[in-house]
């Protein structure tokens, strides 16, 4: 009987290719949502691995088939003798067993791609799509005295409604030593969970005013305080009690004829001086929570830009 026949069963040896695979298609999927360093480790692994195993199984593609030498019989004529020259054709070496295999892992594949593609897509990509804001305008600078804190609330996006609303804290420090004008203007979200920040401070309600759309009340601040879990910032934003991991998160701004315009929001790891002559640790803008400096930020992972309301 011929070594070729079926008698012989097709055992493949077990496989550590498809668990480190698993492996790193879970890193890729968790890093979308935590951190682009773990997505990117997830990637790597999932292609190398998913090319391992690839390769694993079509290993018998790949490799050389052994010749076998034909059987020999006596011959009865010159053209038997000649069929029996003739060269073997070898057999295909890809097998029943590995062709039912692969089509197996491919439909799968496939089939998994078309569930999970498009429910990924609706989890993950908000966090990363339309995260940037309009400027806004907070109206003429008479309207922010110098020295003194005003609550500031607008909407960002009038056409969302309340869910955009926004409220800042405003001071006009004046002029800087280069004659350029100061602005203080601290984000009313606490740094540890996202808490609406309360002025230590009483609140001038007759002096309300609401210019083209934005409610300004002026303050005398000289710290501010999360009622929720007890956060303490002083009049600079400075963490000074409390859970909160850094200070508190500004605004950039501009003046555009005469107007005080908002910019973009962002971090601050801490803040040395006040008012005009204040240096500032600026970092891109992170979620409450999230250390932006010193050894623990390492710790933490890179997480999406957001504007929380």
């Amino acid at each position: 009987m011929s070594d070729l026949g079926h008698d012989t069963p097709h055992a493949s040896g077990p496989s550590l290719w498809p668990i480190a695979f698993a492996i790193g298609v879970a890193c890729l999927l968790l890093g979308l949502v935590i951190s682009w360093i773990v997505a990117v480790i997830g990637a790597v692994l999932a292609v190398a691995f998913g090319f391992l195993w690839a390769r694993d199984v079509t290993r018998d593609v790949r490799d050389e088939v052994p010749h076998v030498e034909p059987e020999t019989r006596a011959v009865a004529d010159e053209s038997t003798a000649a069929a029996a020259a003739a060269p073997t054709k070898e057999l295909a070496g890809y097998t029943r067993s590995r062709f039912l295999e692969a089509s197996t892992i491919g439909l799968g594949a496939a089939i998994g791609a078309i569930v999970t593609l498009p429910v990924l897509g609706f989890t993950v990509l908000p966090s990363f799509t339309n995260l940037e804001e309009d400027e806004a305008d907070l109206g003429p600078l008479e309207n922010f005295p110098q020295g003194e804190y005003v609550i500031a609330s607008f909407l960002s996006n009038p056409a969302a409604g309340e869910v955009s609303r926004r409220t800042t804290f405003v001071r006009n420090n004046g002029p800087t030593d280069a004659g350029e004008p100061s602005f203080t203007i601290l984000y009313s979200r606490c740094v540890h969970l996202g808490c609406p920040v309360q002025p230590n401070g009483p609140i001038d309600e007759e002096s309300r005013k609401n210019v083209k759309g934005v409610e300004l009340r002026p303050v005398l601040a000289q710290s501010f305080g999360c009622p929720c879990h007890g956060g303490l910032y002083d009049a600079e934003g400075n963490r000074r009690a409390g859970p909160p991991v850094r200070s508190m998160d500004r605004y950039t701004f501009s003046i555009k004829d005469g107007h005080l315009v908002l910019g973009e929001l962002y971090a601050v790891g801490n803040v040395s001086g006040t008012g005009a002559s204040a240096t500032i640790s600026r970092y891109p803008w992170s979620v409450p929570g999230t250390h932006v400096d010193g050894v623990e930020a390492w710790l933490y992972p890179i997480v999406p830009s957001q504007v929380t309301g």
